[in-house]
């Protein structure tokens, strides 16, 4: 009898040794800090602020120490923030791994090897703990059974669509988080569409296989379903050169411009922020207007319209949040994914005069961001 109470109070401590274990930082608790990765598909401007953010969001959760974090001009790719961060940051509990930066450069059999890569030093390397998955394909490749490192997708326009994740409630996997904003691109064209009241609505794209996941095409499809307007689509390659794919983009603007009698600008690889003045020369010259799917960076930069997201602040601190509560000992998929972001009509006023367009007082009563002049000016 003596020899069961032994064994049963045994038991019992090695419960509460399992439990604990979990019930606090884990690896605080051996002195060792949680070790990331960062993954993207190729350098695309939203990432830039969206890392920036998650580094502030991890500040204000006092999991960084706080320090002064440079704007996003400063910096040409997440590459350079990479750095940035190794160099400047400090923190007992994370680490940003030197060599864990990943970037396949928009090229499918990098991308290929690149997540072999990834998935054998997780196996044989065993120096990984968080993998920061940027995007719909690094979210693709590395939401998945094939490893059990806590995965966190960001920057990603419709995880639910993109089949990342199972619901917005439910990742579906135990390791893995993905940051996610609902019906926020119906909302965009409800408001574009109020304004202008377009019959046609061109809109360009990537043409590679999830593009259309990428830019939300079932939240688009349904809006001008509810709102009586027909959609022009027109994909451009993007398997190209950064010039070529530009190029190609400013090419598909100008069928469109011919066709429509609006454009929604979507996320793609031919929206590139050093070059916004060139891209949007065919739509100027068509006098129509124009919405950033992005917000307000773009708008600022000369697209006519977004809704003003000031920062992406709201996503960087729901994925700093779920980091956190990480190493607190929940599992990921038991986290929080779904956030609003600040919304808020945004508008540049010279972009504007250039196609002949002057805004109604009540639309600029119920403005929140004015731009006055178009950032490195079109001339």
């Amino acid at each position: 009898m003596r020899n069961i109470i032994y064994i049963i109070s045994f038991c019992i401590i090695l419960l509460n040794i399992t439990f604990n274990a979990h019930a606090i930082p884990l690896k605080h608790s051996t002195q060792s800090k949680w070790r990331i990765i960062y993954v993207e598909g190729g350098n695309y401007e939203e990432y830039h602020s969206t890392l920036l953010s998650l580094i502030k969001g991890l500040m204000q959760l006092d999991l960084i120490k706080n320090i002064p974090i440079p704007s996003n001009d400063t910096f040409t790719s997440t590459q350079e923030i990479w750095d940035w961060i190794i160099k400047n940051t400090e923190s007992n509990i994370l680490e940003f791994i030197p060599n864990g930066y990943y970037s396949a450069n928009w090229n499918a059999n990098k991308r290929i090897t690149q997540k072999q890569d990834i998935l054998e030093r997780i196996q044989k390397q065993n120096d990984i703990d968080i993998i920061l998955a940027f995007g719909t394909f690094a979210g693709t490749d590395f939401a998945t059974n094939e490893h059990t490192i806590p995965t966190f997708v960001m920057a990603v326009t419709d995880s639910v669509e993109a089949n990342i994740i199972k619901s917005v409630n439910d990742s579906g996997l135990n390791h893995v988080h993905a940051s996610i904003e609902t019906g926020r691109y119906e909302r965009q064209l409800t408001t574009f569409y109020d304004i202008f009241k377009f019959k046609k609505l061109g809109i360009p794209y990537d043409n590679n296989m999830e593009s259309k996941i990428t830019i939300a095409y079932k939240q688009l499809e349904n809006a001008s379903q509810k709102l009586g307007f027909e959609i022009e689509l027109c994909n451009f390659d993007s398997l190209d050169t950064q010039d070529n794919v530009r190029k190609n983009l400013i090419t598909c603007l100008k069928d469109l411009s011919n066709k429509s009698d609006a454009i929604y600008l979507t996320i793609n690889s031919g929206m590139q922020w050093n070059k916004m003045t060139e891209i949007l020369q065919p739509i100027i010259s068509a006098g129509i207007p124009t919405f950033s799917q992005l917000g307000v960076k773009e708008t600022e930069l000369g697209v006519l319209m977004s809704l003003s997201q000031p920062s992406f602040d709201s996503e960087g601190v729901n994925t700093a949040t779920a980091i956190k509560e990480t190493i607190q000992g929940k599992l990921p998929r038991e986290c929080k994914q779904e956030y609003s972001g600040p919304l808020g009509l945004a508008i540049n006023l010279k972009m504007a005069m250039l196609i002949g367009w002057n805004p109604p007082f009540e639309i600029l009563a119920a403005v929140d961001n004015i731009y006055h002049n178009i950032k490195n000016e079109i001339k």
